[in-house]
């Protein structure tokens, strides 16, 4: 679970938020979860109210990590050298571009979120002339955010590529403009070698404690849009990947996903965020 901190209508640049400490940002709530320090009082009591509701989550985010990094090991494995992180939150030592350093030294990240401190943040830690760049931009208008010239400046759409939605979709509530979003996307990734990747909490597993976080978050202002009791279904995640081909195993809970040989196993009945990657026929 990442953030971003959406909006109901697509902006044009002039409307990109700006900085506002009283009102938590998923980015900084997730960076006050994890450890992180660049976050503010506001951030840090909606973790501590999210924490009494569901205490397992610094468990699903270390998850989520683990997770992350499987499926980039697997893209690169599958030829790709291009990531477009999108939600992306703050910097970390454990940062996509981190990751795949060891593995694929050549590989570009464009990281894109709505939240300015993010990436003002991220600017002021990687060199301008490298392979990385972390894009100001609002996922609710795709092309807007593809087009972008920070973006463009190091990614080639008709190349290899992956795009992934970590948790994005989660806090997009509008079931209309969620899969509008999903599916431009889809519609600009090459055929045969572009990847999108997505995870997102369910409610068919621990329902009473989604529903409950769901309804924290839209109250805190940090999840903006369409007041929903709860957040999508299991089969409702799976059909954003309709018409991609599937990655097995699949749309299933983060940890089952491809875990390393001798990785410590844990019971996944009651964990309530999915995941998968589909490829482009």
């Amino acid at each position: 679970m990442r953030g971003y901190h959406g909006r109901v209508t697509s902006p044009g640049p002039a409307e990109l938020p700006g900085f506002d400490p009283t009102v938590p940002s998923e980015a900084r709530v997730t960076d006050s979860f994890t450890g992180g320090k660049d976050n503010f009082a506001a951030d840090r009591e909606l973790a501590k109210l999210a924490l009494e509701i569901a205490p397992e989550l610094p468990m699903v985010f270390q998850e989520s990590r683990k997770f992350a990094d499987r499926a980039a090991r697997f893209l690169v494995d599958a030829g790709v050298r291009q990531f477009i992180d999108v939600g992306c939150g703050m910097p970390t030592p454990d940062s996509l571009h981190h990751v795949l350093r060891p593995v694929a030294p050549d590989a570009k990240v464009a990281y894109v979120d709505h939240d300015p401190v993010v990436v003002a943040h991220g600017r002021a830690l990687i060199d301008i002339t490298g392979p990385v760049r972390f894009v100001q931009a609002d996922a609710r208008d795709p092309d807007r955010m593809l087009d972008h010239p920070d973006l463009t400046r190091i990614i080639d759409l008709n190349a290899p590529v992956a795009i992934l939605l970590q948790s994005l979709l989660t806090v997009i509530p509008e079931d209309d403009v969620a899969t509008a979003v999903v599916r431009r996307f889809i519609d600009r990734l090459p055929s045969g070698h572009g990847y999108l990747l997505v995870t997102h909490a369910v409610r068919d597993i621990r329902p009473e404690v989604t529903a409950e976080l769901a309804q924290l978050y839209q109250e805190q202002g940090t999840v903006k849009g369409e007041h929903k009791e709860n957040v999508r279904s299991w089969k409702e995640v799976e059909h954003f990947l309709d018409g991609l081909r599937l990655v097995p195993p699949g749309v299933v809970p983060l940890p089952d996903w491809r875990p390393d040989p001798g990785e410590p196993t844990i019971d996944t009945s009651a964990f309530w965020v999915v995941g998968g990657i589909g490829q482009k026929p």
